[in-house]
Parts: structure tokens; sequence; C-alpha cells
């Protein structure tokens, strides 16, 4: 149970106001708690500012409500307890750091002693034309963000069997969007502007198992394509008023892809506002040391909003460690010094369950492959090219290293095998028209690090067509520096800790790291 009344004030009790009811807040008021044995520890009055109607949840598993597979209930956090107070619906308009005082939007004026913005981030709206009217804020209707538990129940509602659905950008959101819609049976086309899916943690040939598994579900999928704008229309809502619904996205290659529905997964951006008109220091981030602290020593960062030794990390698992380390700095070290964040190597990690079931008819997309719907519309010559997007030929190619017949150098022949591989749930193209019992294998993927080799690296692959298993890592000198695992992920564990540990490799043959101990 939570509280927004104000509690009686002790003055020996020190005022921590949080900013931001999301992951990174909830972690730091839950440690916080448990450093206090039930109670938020350090003798402190802690108080929650949360924007959302709703208590914390793992924004991570927001594809998986969308899809069906869990209830909004299910990836709900754990709610701050009745010592906190805890404001929700209320958004923070004004730090007032002479006062020590948060101006929220409700009339309320909130004192702290120690103020942690977790503010989190706001998805990035690309500049398509048509996006907005002139001296416009409203996202036409059908055009979804997707960020926010309301963002996921709005696209939720608006999702139906065989519609036309495209979603811009072919990241990690972008792809769990992708095959979640299509799950709920819609028409779906995923335009990516890069040359291949994930390309931030994945290569060419991992991508294009990840995309063979996709359109194993029916999703349509272009790269290099470059998105320009949308068309819209206007209708008429019940009372009379007047509003945008979107009908098609253009291409800047003269294609229009019909949709009724738009998701923007194009990536985020740090919420900075509030610091940067406290007068804060902000860069990319709100700008933190090692005690997470801003220039103002009274005022704290984490989270998707924080930038720390000039990197802005946007991940789940560098929001919790700052809030971890956070939590200790302000419930004060017992007899040693205070903690300190030193960054944090992350692994992404991206799990996608068996799918038996039909198909969206028609394959999944709305192109001329699928359907006949995409037209040819006029481009003018200035919308630039992808030239920038491809790699630099001048670039000196890596050492792969050789390790007998079981292992394959990275290239266009070894991805085919792995998509066209029995059992691999990476099948390749969609199913006919009929969209009748087809079925898509798990796909789990992990990476880690610089999965890019530079010149001078080692690079080892290992492809298992068998069991549709993909596994790469880059070796710079005697340290391991990065790693792809797709299909079977038997050595993660024992690689992202010699990963993490930035240990010395053992003196077992590289290939060693690629069996299911990882080398150890």
């Amino acid at each position: 149970m939570t509280s927004n009344k104000e509690p009686d004030r002790d003055p020996g009790r020190r005022r921590v106001v949080v900013i931001g009811g999301g992951m990174a807040g909830a972690r730091l008021v839950q440690q916080l708690t448990a450093l206090g044995g039930g109670a938020p520890a350090g003798g402190t009055d802690v108080t929650v500012i949360g924007e959302e109607p709703h208590g914390p949840y793992n924004r991570v598993l927001l594809a998986d409500v969308l899809a069906g597979r869990y209830g909004p209930e299910v990836i709900a956090l754990p709610a701050p307890g009745a010592s906190v107070r805890h404001l929700t619906g209320v958004r923070a308009v004004r730090i007032d750091r002479d006062a020590r005082l948060v101006l929220c939007d409700d009339g309320q004026s909130v004192p702290y002693d120690a103020l942690v913005l977790a503010t989190g981030s706001n998805p990035v709206l690309p500049p398509l034309r048509g996006l907005f009217e002139p001296d416009g804020r409203d996202l036409p209707t059908g055009v979804h963000p997707f960020r926010t538990l309301d963002d996921c129940r709005a696209l939720a509602k608006a999702v139906r069997p065989g519609v036309r659905a495209v979603v811009i950008g072919g990241g990690l959101l972008g792809v769990s969007a992708a095959r979640a819609l299509a799950r709920c049976g819609a028409q779906v086309v995923l335009a990516q502007q890069g040359e291949h899916l994930m390309e931030r943690q994945l290569d060419a040939d991992a991508s294009g198992m990840l995309r063979g598994h996709l359109e194993a579900l029916g999703v349509e999928v272009h790269t290099e394509c470059r998105v320009r704008g949308l068309r819209t229309r206007s209708v008429t809502r019940d009372g009379g008023s007047s509003a945008r619904e979107v009908t098609a996205v253009e291409l800047a290659d003269g294609f229009r892809l019909d949709a009724e529905i738009v998701v923007l997964a194009c990536g985020v951006r740090p919420r900075t506002g509030l610091a940067l008109a406290a007068g804060l220091k902000v860069a990319r981030g709100i700008v933190v040391d090692d005690e997470l602290r801003t220039a103002d020593p009274r005022v704290h960062a984490i989270g998707d909003c924080a930038e720390h030794d000039g990197i802005v990390y946007g991940l789940a698992g560098a929001a919790q460690e700052q809030a971890d380390v956070l939590a200790g700095v302000l419930a004060g070290a017992a007899g040693g010094p205070a903690p300190r964040y030193r960054g944090t190597r992350a692994l992404t990690r991206l799990s996608l369950p068996a799918w038996s079931g039909p198909l969206p008819a028609g394959g999944g997309g709305n192109g001329a492959a699928a359907t006949g719907r995409t037209v040819p519309v006029p481009v003018p010559a200035d919308d630039g090219d992808l030239s920038a997007l491809r790699p630099d030929p001048r670039r000196p190619e890596p050492r792969p290293v050789t390790a007998g017949a079981t292992t394959a150098a990275a290239g266009d022949a070894a991805a085919t095998a792995l998509a066209a591989a029995p059992g691999s749930g990476t099948t390749g193209p969609a199913a006919d028209d009929s969209g009748a019992g087809a079925a898509a294998g798990p796909l789990d993927l992990a990476a880690f690090g610089e999965t890019t080799p530079a010149p001078g690296d080692d690079v080892i692959h290992l492809s298992d067509a068998t069991r549709g298993a993909y596994r790469k890592v880059v070796v710079r000198g005697d340290r391991l520096v990065g790693g792809i695992l797709l299909g079977d992920l038997g050595t993660v564990g024992a690689l992202a800790r010699t990963w993490e540990g930035d240990e010395p490799l053992p003196s077992a043959p590289l290939l060693h790291l690629l069996t299911d101990d990882g080398g150890r």
C-alpha cells in the first residue's frame, strides 16, 4: 500500500525525494528499504514522484504484454511500502535548488535534502513528413510510440487480426514489437534504415538468423529502408471533432506501404529537461560522478537519464547497478568508504519462445510480394541516399581464426546455411498465402562487448547447422572483448563472467571458448 499523505516531519530525519517511479527509482527505494530493515535506511523520509498513474513495472517485458504472453499485473514491480510516500500521476515541473523544493503540476511543493533524478528517457520521434501538423503536437490516430505501459495498452487496443502495421526501427525494441504484433495476427512490415537488424548488438550473420526467424512468423523485413513520411486523412470523431488518421508510410525509394498502425521504435533520448532548467550540467544525459552526484552535491541522477564517464547506458542492468550504489551512498557507509559506481559491462539478451499457430494471411507484410498494395510515389531528388550506412571499404579486415571443419568464417554462406537449418527456428521466407500450419521455433540471443572486431583481433566462429546455433567471440590479445551467441546459450554464463571480470583467457585453444563451459 502506498501513501500520498505528507508524513509528520521529524527534523532529525533527512528528506530524500525521487523524481521518477520507473525501474531505476523503484530499485533505489527497494534497496534503501532493504538496508533499513523494512523502512528507508539512514534516518530518511522518502517521497517518490511518479508521472505515470500506476506503480512501477518491468519495462523490458512490455512486448510480452502486447503479445498476450503476460498480463500487466505479471510485470508489476514491488510497490513502495507504507513507509514511503508515493505520488502517482504527478509530474515534477521545476526544481528550485536554492529553496530545495520540487514543484509539481498539481500545485504541490515537495521539500528535499537529497534529490534523485530518475526521469528515464523519451521515445525518439523521427522527423517524418506528416507526423505533426504545423504548430501541432498530437500524433495521428494509429501512430504509436512504444515506451510505457499506457503505450502498450493503446497499441493492444488498436491491433486486431489482419490489421496492416508498419514498425519503424529494427533495433531491439522494434524487433520485439514486430514479433508481438505478428503474434496478435497483424500483417507486419519492419522497416530498418541500417544494413541489418539490431546493428548495435549483432553482426550480419547473426542478424540474418534473426531476420529468418521474423520472416517465419510472417513479418516482412526491409533493411536499408529509409522512411520519408506518413500519409494521413481527416476523419470525424463521435461528437463532431476532427482528427488525422494514418493511412500509409512513404519510403524514400518511391514506395508506399498501406498502414493502419505505425509503431515508432526509433530509439530513446534521456529526459534531461528538468535538470537543464535547474542549471545542472547536461551533455547527452545528466552528468554524474562515481557517487552518481550531479554538479549540485544534493542532487543525484540514475538510470536512462544519467551520463557517467561519458556514457548513457539506457539499459535496465545499468540502472539497477546505479540504484544499488546510490542506495549505499544515501544510507551512509557503515565504518567504510562510500560505494562507488565504476560503470556497467552490460549484456543484451533476448528470448523469443517457440510459437506454433497460423500466420497472418498473405504471409504477413503489405509489400508488393505479399498483397500488391505497395505503390510508387514521387520522391524528390534531394531525399539523400544510404551510402553513409555502408562500411568503409578501406578498413583492414580482422584476422579470422581457423579451427577445423566445425568452424566457419563469417559470411553470407554461413548465414544462409544457418537460416535454412531444419529445426533452427529460422526457416527463411514466410509461409504461403494460406497462412495455416506455420510454426517458428525458439530463438535466444545474447550479445556483449565489442562485437565488431578491430584490425588485429582474433575472431572465432562456430556454426552448428543441425542445432541452429551461431557463436562468435572477439579476442584481443589475451582478453575476451565481445561475443554473440544465438540459438544455444549454453556458454553464455562462463563467457559473460570472463568478459565482465576482464580476466586473462585460459591457455586452452581459442575454440574451447565456444564449448558448453566457455573454455573453463
